[in-house]
């Protein structure tokens, strides 16, 4: 049993994206290490039995990002997204099962973003920008007084279009008109009789007008029919059926938005059939045979659930400790990535509704996990909120009190859900291998609980959210866990943000961490990518930056220099605001929102648990 280090976060490898084959026998799904080793990101495909008789095997590796994988309709063939013939771009690519060289289907100067296999048609839908389309130069963005026209607005990125490709000859031809709209996903009914398709107002994330439109398009004639406006940030179309024929079921966040817990909805009356109900769906997938499947964060946990369409209720088919994601279904079977509190994230299949079989050899298995322990208390006005604690390797409770991180997690729409908190963000089993209780708190604004938990940090965030942390501090520090004395804080994004606030209204924590944290709400709302999101949840008051004078405790600042999402501005308004007062200021070359470089995050890692070591010592 070995003690974790830097390396072994970063360098494992991390499954993403199952998808079984029609006849149920296969999975094939893609593994990436943690962290990128080079210039451009690296993944793989592996491929194996979906009952876990033979460990899964890599299929046509090379050094490239290969992405999407989907199987043709007779499970011999395997479809992806692959820039193997030039790093950057994607092409659509596929390869016999059983190995052998990868045939290239497309050469899009552009590139491919996503697409769609239709059998039927005998073709496959391409969503990619057009061949010849550059960015406008100069940009020109006009706004005419409201009502008396359009609103133009030229974007960096070019809009993704329909195309609709034959792989016998490659050829290739326009489908459908969605005019400027921007294309973001597509999936079509299972019969092959209609295209769904989801699209954005414009291309980029600019902020307040990125509005989602839906649309069924005829695949043979391109023929467009308007669903009209989803839901905010829809996504995830997904077929399904009851007495009356197919339907259309997407997630978004219930109206009116823009902050929230996310729902399902059914598309043809955009009404939220999870309405009223106490958990949060975070993934949807088809099962093979017209039924509706949902993974739900229920607390800590997560289901997996089946749609009765007579009841119009969600029953539980799989309930699992810990986190899903990815959910997949096909011959009688679901896929999954899951990950408990000492098991890192791993592909499960087996039979929908039955026990789930892990695929390949579990990882970091000699690994000394801290004690990861459940909790459940009640906030200031008795509301109900989980966390988890971790304490040291080979510690218990009765060794304490420790020194005690509070580590808070982004979003705010998020949770730490009762998995392995290993990862250069999910830092939970580092800090502890180096002796500290780490509080992995989930305060209200959250993911787990249902709509109501979720909306109520709108424009109050650092309110009650806030008293939510320190209550739980309290309480570990009255249970003789955590050294009063000793107390830190750290996250990211949202977390960075929490971070920053609490040392504007309290001097009890004697080192913080602050990434990619927010300081200023309506800076980020004017910068950020999320304008009219971010301006929801706060303002001036409740910006730590108007309170920056009162920050006695030593900050540690860290930040990508390309982040679009918190610009480095946030950082840097901290950073002059601290003057001479106890700090430091570290940038991230080439890092956007999330630190994808492997030696960045072996040095976040180092640096963060250096800062919290000295100060907490």
């Amino acid at each position: 049993m070995g003690e974790l280090t830097a390396e072994a976060v970063v360098d494992r490898m991390v499954p993403r994206t199952p998808r079984l084959s029609p006849d149920g026998r296969w999975v094939v799904f893609v593994g990436a290490p943690a962290a990128r080793a080079g210039e451009h990101p690296e993944s793989g495909l592996w491929v194996g039995p979906a009952d876990g008789s033979e460990p899964p095997r890599e299929l046509a590796p090379a050094a490239a990002e290969d992405e999407e994988p989907r199987w043709s309709a007779d499970s011999a063939w395997v479809y992806f997204l692959s820039d193997r013939a030039d790093r950057g771009t994607a092409q659509l690519h596929r390869v016999d099962r059983e190995g052998g060289a990868p045939e290239q289907l497309t050469d899009r100067n552009a590139g491919v973003s996503a697409y769609v296999l239709m059998p039927d048609l005998g073709a496959v839908v391409l969503v990619a920008a057009e061949e010849k389309e550059t960015a406008a130069d100069p940009r020109v963005r006009v706004v005419r007084p409201a009502g008396a026209e359009t609103p133009t607005w030229d974007t960096v990125a070019r809009p993704d279009r329909l195309w609709l490709l034959d792989p016998r000859t490659r050829a290739v031809r326009p489908l459908g008109d969605f005019g400027p709209r921007h294309v973001v996903e597509a999936a079509v009914r299972p019969d092959g009789g209609t295209l769904a398709v989801l699209t954005w107002s414009v291309a980029d994330l600019e902020p307040g007008l990125f509005e989602p439109g839906l649309h069924f398009v005829d695949p043979a004639t391109g023929a467009r029919q308007d669903l009209g406006v989803p839901a905010l940030e829809a996504e995830s179309l997904t077929w399904w059926r009851d007495e009356t024929g197919w339907r259309l079921a997407y997630l978004g966040i219930t109206p009116p938005g823009p902050i929230g817990g996310d729902a399902i909805f059914d598309a043809g009356d955009h009404r939220n059939l999870t309405a009223g109900m106490s958990v949060c769906p975070v993934g949807l997938a088809g099962s093979g045979d017209g039924a509706l499947l949902a993974l739900f964060a229920e607390g800590l946990d997560t289901t997996i659930r089946r749609l009765d369409p007579a009841t119009g209720t969600f029953t539980e088919l799989h309930g699992a400790t810990g986190s899903l994601q990815y959910l997949n279904a096909c011959g009688g079977r679901i896929a999954v990535v899951g990950s408990t509190a000492t098991e890192p994230e791993a592909v499960h299949c087996g039979p929908a509704g039955g026990s789930l079989t892990r695929l390949g050899e579990r990882q970091l298995s000699g690994v000394r996990w801290g004690t990861q322990e459940r909790l459940s208390y009640r906030a200031e006005d008795g509301l109900e909120l989980d966390g988890l604690l971790i304490l040291p390797p080979g510690q218990t409770r009765a060794d304490g009190p420790f020194p005690l991180v509070t580590v808070v997690h982004g979003g705010p729409k998020d949770r730490w859900a009762d998995r392995a908190q290993v990862g250069w963000f999910r830092c939970g089993q580092w800090l502890a291998a180096a002796g500290f209780a780490v509080f992995l708190p989930n305060p209200r604004g959250g993911l787990g609980h249902g709509h109501a938990f979720a909306v109520s940090v709108a424009g109050d965030v650092g309110g009650p959210e806030f008293t939510d942390l320190l209550t739980g501090i309290d309480l570990l520090v009255e249970a003789g866990v955590a050294d009063g004395n000793r107390l830190g804080i750290g996250g990211g994004s949202h977390g960075g943000f929490m971070a920053a606030w609490a040392v504007t209204q309290t001097d009890r924590f004697k080192a913080a961490v602050v990434s990619a944290g927010v300081v200023d709400w309506p800076l980020l709302a004017a910068t950020g990518e999320w304008g009219r999101f971010d301006l929801a949840l706060g303002g001036r008051e409740n910006s730590p930056i108007t309170h920056a004078d009162r920050i006695a405790t030593p900050v540690l600042i860290l930040h990508g220099e390309d982040d679009t999402n918190v610009p480095l501005s946030q950082a840097e308004l901290l950073h002059h605001a601290l003057g001479d007062r106890e700090h430091e200021f570290v940038v991230y070359p080439r890092e956007g929102h999330s630190i994808l470089e492997r030696g960045h995050q072996v040095d976040f890692l180092h640096r963060t648990r250096a800062w919290f070591s000295r100060l907490l010592a």
